[in-house]
């Protein structure tokens, strides 16, 4: 049985439609590989049915397949753990596989506000973690990390727009129509961003609400790209279309859903 999130009324997956690529661009001197996707085709995977955590690539392009899911591009998700134990929270198709995680430490993940990427019943959304959970609000795919980049449109307020920590780095945001933006530096840019830069990029996407997802193990792939090995990850976020068409309670196929903030 294939397990799919549900929005009222409406069919979850891309029907048919060209594959998602990255597109390769260069903003103030540093090369990225950034792609604009509807929330639809977005999944967060880090078990297979089984329990079993994927870690790789590949693992999670033959657990998709099985699952009547095309994909077209993959990208690590958020910081973890040792063993790829998730940081923080991790929600796949709609059940809580780890819990949030409010506690305070060292590092990235745990540079206040940290956030959570979600798609739920009212969209995909970046969010501040004490704002979750989120009131009459179904996730169905979540995934926590940190620091936040932008919230409302504001820069995180422990940036520094003059530092000289310049990393490969990867995030997400959602813009104000809905679409969701992932970026990633490339691994042969001849220079790379700080925070403050990387969460300005956002901004020009029209991205309110953005997050930091990973650093120096960062990696994205698609077409071909997506069977060759890859680092060990925690969670994997998925771009993907549906290799079956879907009907709505009436026997239609229905429109392509509509993103709600």
């Amino acid at each position: 049985m294939i397990v799919r999130p549900t929005f009222t009324l409406l069919a979850l997956c891309l029907i048919g439609g060209a594959a998602a690529a990255p597109e390769k661009k260069t903003v103030d001197g540093v090369d990225y590989h950034v792609l604009h996707v509807p929330m639809t085709s977005v999944r967060i995977i880090w078990k297979d049915k089984n329990g079993t955590p994927l870690r790789t690539f590949p693992a999670v392009l033959q657990y998709l397949k099985g699952e009547g899911l095309q994909v077209d591009t993959l990208m690590n998700g958020g910081i973890f753990e040792p063993g790829g134990v998730p940081s923080g929270l991790l929600i796949q198709n709609g059940k809580v596989l780890n819990p949030v995680n409010r506690n305070k430490g060292e590092g990235n993940f745990f540079l206040q506000p940290n956030g959570i990427f979600l798609v739920g019943s009212a969209g995909a959304a970046v969010i501040r973690t004490d704002e979750y959970p989120l009131k009459d609000i179904t996730i169905q795919q979540a995934v926590q990390s940190g620091p936040l980049l932008l919230r409302q449109g504001k820069v995180h307020p422990a940036f520094n727009a003059n530092s000289t920590s310049r990393l490969h780095r990867n995030g997400v945001g959602v813009a104000k129509s809905g679409e969701v933006v992932f970026a990633m530096t490339d691994f042969h840019s001849p220079k790379f961003p700080n925070l403050y830069e990387f969460a300005q990029l956002f901004l020009t996407f029209g991205c309110d609400d953005a997050l930091f997802l990973d650093g120096d193990l960062s990696q994205m792939s698609s077409g071909s790209d997506l069977t060759k090995d890859s680092s060990n990850f925690g969670s994997i976020i998925a771009v993907t279309r549906t290799t079956k068409v879907e009907q709505g309670a009436d026997g239609q196929t229905p429109e392509a859903p509509q993103p709600r903030r």
